[in-house]
């Protein structure tokens, strides 16, 4: 059997179990030996990791090829208009090349937890925020892409990565799914899993 564990990764925690700085890390939230991020999530953005003990399905959620699609919450400076979804659907152009077609819609604000520390807004300027879609894994790909059409990025939560998804898990808390061990021919949508119980608070003591 192998490990999927699904993490709330909070903000100002790096993507990594070691850091020579002293920062917060992987290490501090999950006591699981043998697990490994399947893909990154930058040190100020929140939301959904996924990290396991398998190489095989570690390769297919974070490799472009793939296309597993990768969900966002984004809270951005302004109000979004109708004309920057259409560009960030359609794709926009980044110095890196033209982003691939995507899936934009506005949205009220979703309930999630207060961010430590909060964003800084500026005053008499609104915010708001949208659901973004993508298929592709770009450095800071999503904050390039709303700063290109005019809507500086704020917050960036990510929610959910192909069929998984934070559910009500909160910042700090992880859950492990047991899955039989993947053989590389295999695809990820023919996978049976069977969830765990097991979560834990960010303050909770390490077991």
């Amino acid at each position: 059997m192998s490990k999927l564990v699904l993490l709330n990764k909070p903000y100002d925690t790096l993507c990594q179990f070691r850091d020579s700085d002293g920062r917060a890390t992987l290490a501090d939230l999950v006591p699981i030996a043998g697990v490994y991020p399947a893909g990154r999530l930058d040190r100020d953005s929140e939301g959904l990791l996924l990290l396991t003990d398998d190489g095989a399905l570690q390769a297919k959620i974070a490799h472009p090829k793939y296309k597993l699609a990768k969900s966002y919450w984004v809270q951005v400076e302004g109000e979004i208009t109708p004309e920057a979804l259409t560009q960030l659907a359609e794709g926009v152009t980044l110095n890196d090349g033209t982003t691939k077609p995507a899936q934009a819609k506005a949205i009220t604000e979703p309930a999630v937890w207060q961010r430590d520390p909060p964003i800084r807004q500026r005053k008499n300027i609104p915010t708001s925020w949208l659901e973004l879609s993508i298929k592709e894994g770009r450095n800071r790909q999503v904050r390039r892409m709303t700063a290109a059409v005019g809507f500086p990025t704020l917050r960036l939560i990510r929610h959910k990565i192909g069929e998984w998804s934070l559910a009500d898990l909160q910042p700090g808390d992880y859950q492990v799914l047991e899955l039989p061990s993947l053989p590389r021919s295999s695809a990820i949508k023919d996978r049976k899993f069977k969830p765990q119980t097991k979560k834990r608070g960010r303050n909770q003591a390490k077991t």
